[in-house]
């Protein structure tokens, strides 16, 4: 890589490098800084570091220009399901078998790909090439809601209220057992499993607070239907809270029970109310998405319990 930008870091005190570049407002967020130094795009003293890497007095930042072939990814008619659209965001149900955003080899086929067809340029450039108008994710095999920035305005006021915890975001999920409290809190810290590192998990060190709300929806013979509503948002936190209280989501190929006890191929897990502030009306607005056919399915195939 070549033309590269070097800054020195002369200061006494350490601090993350992802802290610094966003204090610098060298990038616009430090999940594009983050996405850079995984691609070794982001690099101190000519060598790759993690965005934890604490800067010392007289390192050198690399800063290497981002290559347009390697990032391009183009629009593809693909059928979305619109809830809500207007000038600054449009509101989707996110179908199962769906990655949001390209990543890997992965260029084709991701939500991202299908708004940039419907949006064209009408999309918020803060997350960049890979992530137009995104401000949350869902997993690949999670259905429900999800908002899409179409401008700038939109993302940082979004991005802000989900930050300050202003967001409400709940979900449906089907769960192994019957839940005996009709509702409850997990307040449990996630960070990396430290037996298989693709995972995540509840854990002391290395880790950020994670706080889910739950409440029984209805209960079956052997299975519970929950509704969880999320204070924080880390990677996997409903799956991986529920199956810590030994209640695992049904199908869920990761922290879930290996046998298949239902038919659905995927975890039971559903996005279905989306409320937050409306970027230019600043009223509250709430979005609700349907329950897929899948999970309908098997509710159908339960014996509802009788107390």
């Amino acid at each position: 890589m070549k033309n590269e930008r070097i800054i020195s870091f002369n200061n006494e005190q350490k601090i993350r490098i992802d802290h610094y570049l966003t204090m610098q407002k060298i990038y616009p967020s430090r999940s594009q800084i983050k996405n850079l130094i995984a691609d070794g795009r982001i690099q101190v003293n000519n060598s790759k570091i993690k965005p934890s890497y604490l800067l010392k007095n007289g390192d050198n930042i690399y800063l290497f220009p981002t290559e347009k072939k390697e990032i391009e990814i183009n629009g593809e008619e693909i059928e979305l399901d619109i809830i809500h659209e207007d000038d600054c965001l449009i509101v989707i149900n996110k179908p199962a078998n769906m990655i949001v955003h390209p990543t890997g080899n992965i260029k084709s086929g991701t939500l991202v790909n299908a708004i940039l067809f419907h949006c064209k340029d009408s999309l918020s450039g803060i997350g960049g090439m890979l992530r137009p108008g995104i401000v949350h994710r869902l997993d690949k095999n999670t259905t429900g809601i999800m908002v899409i920035a179409k401008n700038n305005i939109a993302h940082l006021s979004l991005s802000k209220q989900i930050k300050d915890r202003k967001v409400v975001k709940k979900y449906l999920a089907l769960v192994h057992g019957e839940v005996d409290s009709h509702s409850g809190t997990i307040n449990a810290p996630i960070g990396r499993s430290l037996k298989n590192r693709k995972k995540m998990a509840v854990v002391e060190q290395n880790s950020k607070e994670a706080i889910s709300h739950y409440k029984v929806v209805k209960r079956y013979i052997g299975f519970t239907l929950l509704e969880v509503t999320l204070v924080t948002g880390r990677t996997h936190q409903i799956r991986v809270h529920l199956a810590y209280i030994g209640h695992p989501i049904i199908g869920d190929p990761d922290y879930g029970y290996r046998k298949r006890t239902l038919d659905i191929d995927r975890q039971a897990l559903h996005a279905y109310v989306l409320g937050f502030t409306h970027p230019l009306y600043k009223k509250y607005v709430e979005f609700k998405a349907p329950i897929p056919e899948d999970i309908q399915y098997l509710l159908q195939s339960l014996v509802e319990k009788v107390d």
